[in-house]
């Protein structure tokens, strides 16, 4: 219970929290964009409605993402900042940037998107509607960024303990921000894909209902649907190749997300572990369940590639074996669950094709209810990925440039720190129950199927 494990839990406590809800904000901003662009293609008012809808959540959730954001932007100097004050020079202007361009860019768009309907012209309302989706995305790129600059930090120099940018684009696209940007963001979309989906289930199943809500809701199934079915085989694409680049960049962290102790000799693969559990003492895993050759096959698409192993590196170099442990099984869960989604989804187009969605909800209770289950699924797999980005690259906050325990901030009391996590833990639960208690309350009430839309203008 010392400040530095304690600073080490609010912060991750903090942004596991607020990950929630960027993650809602990028994709239900490009479902939006999308059924507006329908709407006008069409003129279906149908579409329409679903915009309009699907806006209420949007809001609700851009709301807390900006309220639950704002303690991770104080928790660099309140409880990092030495790490603000040697990596500042470029941290801190990728998180200016995602504040001015891309924040900036998205708050005031929706301004003109909430209040405009009658305001604009239905085309400028869809510009409006498409900065929202611009500005979501490029913030989800400056973070990316900066966080990638932690994990392969290129294009600076250290010079009396400050870190110092020699070359911005270097740093900027480094190894892996573009196709860790390319993760992260198909992560969002595919995990508000799943919870429309899994909400449209919910409504689908009501008994007490229209048909017009019911049919409303079944369309909204189908487009989601439809986009999974490229978005859910592309993560996983993306996982593959992602996993590629962090055991060329990364040993180390590979190392700790199969609990790998010792490099396979020359000629050899090495084996991958389904289940294990790691022996500390001895520097082995005390028990495992391992499929021969596929550890080299998966990291360096060969059978007998080289993966280094965690006895490679002294202890104080690498993640403690509890942290191997969580960056282990967080892999696991997260590799499990997508491949779940991409099974649910081939169900999901197999029921489309046959046209069984269609047909009384009654007939395939056990059908909805899989969607309803699934729904928290993308964020579980978000979380996991992110303990295992995190956690896999202890000791060092700046990959191989600062430890984390030199980015403390002096001066900490174990007391202080552990109030305000306990605080903020409070908040962020009263948050939560006010969006699961709100959403509940839109989805009750469902869509207004009596204003008409304003006037528009036929084609793009």
């Amino acid at each position: 219970m010392d400040p530095l494990t304690i600073s080490r839990f609010q912060f991750g406590d903090t942004a596991a929290f607020h990950i929630l809800w960027p993650l809602l904000s990028i994709g239900l901003s490009l479902f939006m964009f999308f059924m507006e662009w329908a709407w006008l293609r069409t003129g279906d008012v149908r579409y329409y409605r679903q915009v309009r809808f699907w806006s209420k959540i949007f809001i609700l959730t851009f709301g807390i993402g900006t309220a639950s954001g704002i303690p991770l932007e104080f928790e660099f100097g309140t409880n990092w900042a030495a790490f603000s004050n040697a990596a500042g020079d470029f941290f801190g202007n990728i998180l200016g940037f995602e504040s001015t361009v891309a924040f900036a860019l998205e708050a005031a768009f929706l301004g003109i998107f909430v209040f405009g309907w009658k305001r604009v012209s239905p085309r400028v309302h869809l510009f409006s509607n498409a900065m929202i989706a611009v500005g979501a995305t490029l913030s989800a790129f400056w973070i990316m960024v900066a966080n990638s600059w932690m994990q392969a930090p290129v294009g600076v120099v250290v010079e009396n303990g400050k870190i110092i940018v020699t070359d911005y684009m270097v740093a900027i696209f480094n190894s892996s921000s573009f196709i860790s940007f390319l993760h992260m963001e198909i992560a969002c979309v595919e995990t508000t894909l799943f919870f429309i989906l899994g909400l449209c289930a919910w409504a689908l199943l009501r008994t007490r209902t229209t048909d017009e809500y019911k049919r409303f809701f079944l369309q909204a199934f189908k487009f989601a649907l439809t986009i999974t079915l490229v978005v859910t085989p592309l993560q996983i694409g993306l996982g593959d190749l992602s996993g590629y680049l962090i055991a060329e960049k990364q040993p180390e962290k590979v190392a700790a997300m199969e609990l790998h102790w010792d490099t396979n000799p020359a000629g050899t693969g090495a084996p991958w572990s389904i289940i294990a559990w790691p022996d500390s003492a001895g520097g082995r895993n005390a028990f495992d369940i391992a499929i021969p050759d596929a550890l080299s096959l998966l990291t360096t698409h060969s059978f007998s590639g080289e993966v280094p192993g965690l006895n490679d590196y002294a202890p104080s170099d690498r993640p403690t074996t509890l942290g191997a442990t969580i960056t282990f099984y967080s892999f696991r869960i997260m590799v499990a669950i997508g491949f779940a989604l991409f099974g649910l989804m081939l169900l999901g187009v197999w029921y489309h094709y046959k046209g069984r969605l269609d047909e009384a909800v009654s007939d395939h209770r056990f059908f909805w209810k899989l969607w309803i289950f699934a729904m928290p699924l993308g964020f579980i797999a978000t979380e996991a990925g992110w303990m295992v980005r995190e956690i896999g690259r202890q000791p060092w906050v700046v990959y191989h440039l600062l430890r984390t325990s030199d980015g403390l901030s002096s001066g900490l009391s174990t007391p202080v720190v552990l109030t305000t996590t306990v605080l903020f833990t409070l908040l962020y639960i009263a948050f939560g129950v006010l969006f699961v208690y709100f959403t509940y309350r839109i989805m009750k009430n469902g869509p207004d199927f009596v204003e008409l839309p304003p006037s528009r203008v036929p084609g793009i």
